[in-house]
This record gives C-alpha cells, sequence and structure tokens, in this order.
C-alpha cells in the first residue's frame, strides 16, 4: 500500500553527508511548533481571577501536578511537565491526520486531496526514540535517587539468579512502549485507509471517532501511564 511508505520531502546535503527529511519530520516539527504556539496563546494573558480557557489549563496543570506528586514524590517538579509534554505530543500526533481530506472516485469522476497529513507515530522511529527517551529517563532516576550500588543491588532482587531477567526488563520495557503505540496507530491508519477506499463518503467520519480520536487518546495515555510507572518504581527507594 502505497499510504504506508513514509516519503522523503526534501534532502540535506552536508560535505559528503545526506540527511533525508522525511514527512514524519515534517509533521512532528508541525505537532511542536503547534504545542508552542498553544502554549503562548493560552498563557499570553494569565489573569489571577481565572476565567475561559485559563480555568480549564489550570485544571489540567493541578492534576498534572497531584498525579506527578503521587507518583514521583520529591522529583514531581522535574517529572511532572515531561509526563504532561509527552502527552500532549502523542496525543496530538495521533490525532494529527484527521485533517487529511480524503479522495474521492466516483462514476468516473475522482478528486485527489492537495496534501496528506499522516500520523507521525505510525513511524516506527518515532516511537523507538520516544521509548528510548522514556527508558534512559528510567536509568537516570534510578541512579540518581539509589545512587549506583543501590541501583545495581536492585538488579539482584528478589534472587541473585534473577540479574539477566532484570536486566531484560528494561530492553522489554523498550520493545514494548515503542511496538504498542507503533503497531496500534499503524493499524487504525490502514483500517482508516480500506474504509476510505471502499466507503469514501460519510463512513470513514464515523469510524474517525473511534480510530484517530478515541484509540489516539487511549494509546497517548497508555504510553504515559506506563512510562510513569515505570519511573516510579525507580525513584521508589523503600522498596
Amino acid at each position: 500500500m502505497e499510504a504506508l511508505a513514509i516519503k522523503t520531502i526534501f534532502t540535506i546535503h552536508i560535505l559528503r553527508l545526506q540527511i533525508p527529511i522525511t514527512e514524519t519530520v515534517v509533521v512532528s516539527w508541525a505537532v511542536m511548533l503547534i504545542l508552542i504556539a498553544v502554549s503562548l496563546l493560552l498563557t499570553c494573558k494569565m489573569k489571577k481571577v481565572p476565567a475561559g480557557p485559563q480555568i480549564i489549563l489550570e485544571t489540567a496543570v493541578e492534576f498534572l501536578n497531584n498525579f506527578a506528586k503521587e507518583q514521583f514524590g520529591s522529583y514531581s517538579k522535574y517529572l511532572g511537565p515531561y509526563m504532561g509534554s509527552l502527552f500532549l505530543f502523542i496525543i496530538l500526533s495521533n490525532l494529527i491526520g484527521v485533517i487529511t481530506p480524503v479522495g474521492v472516485h466516483l462514476f468516473g469522476f475522482g478528486f485527489e486531496p492537495p496534501f496528506a497529513v499522516h500520523p507521525p507515530t505510525r513511524d516506527i522511529n518515532v516511537t523507538a526514540a520516544l521509548a528510548v527517551i522514556s527508558i534512559l529517563l528510567v536509568l537516570v532516576c534510578g541512579f540518581t535517587a539509589r545512587g549506583f550500588g543501590g541501583w545495581f543491588k536492585r538488579l539482584f532482587y528478589p534472587l541473585p539468579m534473577m540479574l539477566p531477567f532484570n536486566i531484560m526488563e528494561y530492553g522489554t520495557r523498550l520493545i514494548s512502549l515503542a511496538l504498542r503505540l507503533f503497531g496500534n496507530i499503524l493499524g487504525g491508519f490502514v483500517l482508516m485507509n480500506l474504509i476510505e477506499g471502499l466507503f469514501p463518503l460519510a463512513l470513514p467520519m464515523i469510524f474517525s471517532l473511534f480510530f484517530d480520536f478515541f484509540d489516539g487518546a487511549i494509546q497517548a495515555a497508555i504510553f504515559v501511564f506506563l512510562t510513569s510507572l515505570y519511573i516510579s518504581e525507580a525513584v521508589n527507594v523503600h522498596e
């Protein structure tokens, strides 16, 4: 299926290096620019007495802070903003494909959309990069909270024979985070393309409510929840 291909938009030439800039990179930049623009817009006119969108914003920030304190304790002021940014980036990346126009071919007439916006999370490179960042953060937080000796001792918990399995666990967590998000978003993307090809009118909008909005939000929440769970285990020195 041609829609599954990751297209190269342009190539940057530096000396003898050729760096391809794919549609995934371009859409990811667009997602980040949207988040920055919305953040500046919502915070440029903050009032002491909140009203309108500021109420929703402050409620969301308070929920995030409470969640971070419950999960990370004294590390919440560092990890809370990361969790919030991670969730917003993933959910917007999952949902951004809804702005792509649908091609229609009926009775010999056809319409091809002038552009296509595909979710960057359907690219394994994006989900793998997010998973690597999260697992590295787990390791850094573990070293910080327990010290190198305490972290290494944790690898022998509950029995010394568990050492190889505890080391392997970091790899399985990384693979799980990357493939779960990638597989669900790619699967939904493929199904939506099949539905659009068979029933180009009306029906794709109905299925989009599930595959784009509901499933996209659920996958973002699962990724952030698992990341917070792994980090919480790493900083919990009372285990």
